[in-house]
């Protein structure tokens, strides 16, 4: 009989384990459909991929855009639209080899002449006017199309940061340029993603179909075929207490940018997920002028990097929600170099001794320092449409600590696009605060090469010798440590020695979802928030 009773006893344990397991089996089952809703921070200035220089539309841009090739969290490349890769023996030419079951969303067909079409237009400078594509563009010899299949890009000269250039380039369909609203975006710019755009309606939303042929994501994706969700709106709340308070009222599904007060709404809370990582490229950092005003003396801008405590404004902002940056680029970056972590600042003594030392040593009645008739001030640029994670709280802080500790007048300017290029062009600023999510040295050429040699967001205005003669030797190897020892020597002269730039911040992002919000994440690398590709919603 104990057989019998074993069996039956089994039995009655199975039944209770599959009562258990069934609806937790199918919760976890991908379901196709439904509306979803997400609470963004920034507001679009374009839904051109090629032309977007703020970090968080990528989120938006991505769902509709896509690339040559994906990368792994380690950096590697793996296919995407192109199915693989090869460079010459020289390390001039790059040849890709080409999906071809492709289309872009307004059905034309992408194949080598319509990917040769996006590198050519680099080099046009009507097209690219003078934006960074320019910069890019210059660089390409040749753009060929040996087959249908293949095309082979040639470079004038040997230039490492190529491939990862190649992997961010968001591809449109070649009628694309032909378009209207090409500068701006629109839905009349077709890319190959799985969602299209339906609706822009500005400073509002954002609304993206999906697409029903689509069938070619990268490996880093969990599924392939279409999208789960039916439709996916990026709603505009540039406050976060307002993207806050949405989540928690159940007027969105999910949202980004969470203020470090804000954040402790959702961490351990069932009712929703919270996740966060910071990302690749330029920390957010005031980059200090070296050709105008005050900051063109070196010990003035070796003061604000000495006699600032960065790390205890950070900590009283963010609550622990963000990372402190002290070099040149970010943590995660395989170039990163940690040798300058905790090397300087919240010294004001030795800060306001570099002061004295260069004759700022008589005070105004508000406590300014003055020398020859002339105000210690300095004007902080900030565009109005990168103004994130809080960051006019963290430049009041700063205002604030760089009077009392130093007798330095930060005066902080908020502008919009068309002032902020003017600033950029004529250089009447003492810093620019800005961060860029480049990797592989991209981001530092943009930063530190000469204006006049590509240097499209030089902001330090440097045109030091060594500076080129660093980033040209290290874009000349293929070595990955002989780049980033040539980097270091760039971080240490930049920082320590000259203090071009001030380093704040590493931007990360948070994502807030609800409980019945599944797939939703970070992508691969880069780190910023993934698009709704993989996310799909059980009942509730």
């Amino acid at each position: 009989m104990k057989p019998r009773l074993l069996q039956i006893t089994l039995s009655a344990t199975s039944l209770l384990m599959l009562s258990q397991v069934q609806p937790l089996l199918a919760a976890e089952t991908p379901q196709q459909g439904g509306d979803f809703i997400w609470g963004i921070e920034t507001n679009p200035t374009t839904l051109n991929p090629q032309f977007n220089g703020q970090t968080k539309v990528e989120l938006v841009q991505r769902a509709a855009f896509e690339s040559l090739l994906a990368r792994k969290a380690d950096g590697s490349y793996i296919p995407w639209l192109a199915t693989g890769y090869e460079i010459s023996k020289d390390n001039k030419t790059y040849t890709f080899k080409l999906r071809h079951d492709v289309k872009f969303s307004n059905g034309e067909k992408f194949n080598a002449e319509a990917v040769a079409e996006n590198f050519r237009n680099l080099k046009n400078l009507t097209y690219c006017a003078g934006s960074t594509l320019c910069v890019i563009g210059s660089r390409i010899a040749a753009v060929t199309t040996p087959d249908e299949y293949t095309v082979a890009i040639t470079l004038n000269e040997v230039y490492s940061p190529f491939l990862s250039y190649a992997s961010w380039l968001k591809l449109i369909s070649p009628s694309s340029f032909h378009a209207a609203d090409l500068k701006s975006g629109g839905t009349d710019i077709a890319g190959t993603g799985p969602f299209i755009l339906k609706r822009w309606d500005k400073n509002q939303q954002i609304v993206f179909v999906r697409n029903p042929d689509y069938h070619w994501a990268s490996a880093n994706a969990s599924h392939q075929g279409p999208a789960y969700l039916n439709s996916i709106t990026y709603r505009i709340l540039p406050e976060s207490s307002v993207r806050t308070g949405a989540l928690l009222s159940g007027q969105v599904d999910a949202i980004e940018g969470i203020s470090g007060n804000d954040a402790g709404e959702f961490i351990d809370n069932e009712d929703f997920t919270y996740k966060s990582a910071p990302n690749t490229g330029t920390p957010y950092s005031l980059f200090l002028n070296v050709k105008q005003g005050p900051t063109q003396e070196r010990n003035v801008r070796l003061a604000l990097l000495q006699g600032l405590d960065v790390s205890g404004i950070l900590k009283s902002i963010y609550r622990g929600h963000r990372i402190r940056s002290w070099g040149i680029t970010s943590p995660i970056d395989p170039l990163y170099d940690n040798r300058l972590e905790g090397k300087y600042g919240n010294n004001p003594d030795l800060a306001n001794k570099l002061l004295d030392e260069a004759g700022w040593t008589a005070r105004g009645a508000d406590g300014i320092r003055t020398k020859d008739g002339n105000r210690l001030s300095i004007l902080v640029i900030q565009s109005q449409v990168t103004v994130r994670d809080q960051r006019d709280v963290l430049l009041e802080a700063l205002q604030a600590q760089a009077r009392q500790r130093l007798g330095i007048e930060l005066k902080i300017r908020y502008v919009d696009p068309g002032t902020y290029f003017q600033f950029i062009k004529n250089g009447n600023y003492g810093s620019i605060a800005n961060s860029h999510d480049d990797t592989d040295g991209l981001d530092l050429e943009n930063h530190y090469l000469p204006i006049s040699n590509g240097g499209a967001i030089n902001y330090s205005r440097t045109d030091a010798p060594e500076v080129s003669r660093w980033l040209k030797q290290a874009s000349e190897t293929l070595d990955e440590s002989k780049r980033k020892a040539l980097y270091g020597e760039l971080q240490d002269y930049a920082i320590l020695q000259q203090a071009l730039a001030l380093p704040l911040y590493q931007p990360d992002d948070e994502i807030a979802a609800a409980s019945y919000v599944h797939g939703i994440g970070f992508r691969a690398f880069r780190q910023i928030p993934e698009n709704a590709y993989d996310i799909w919603v059980s009942k509730h």
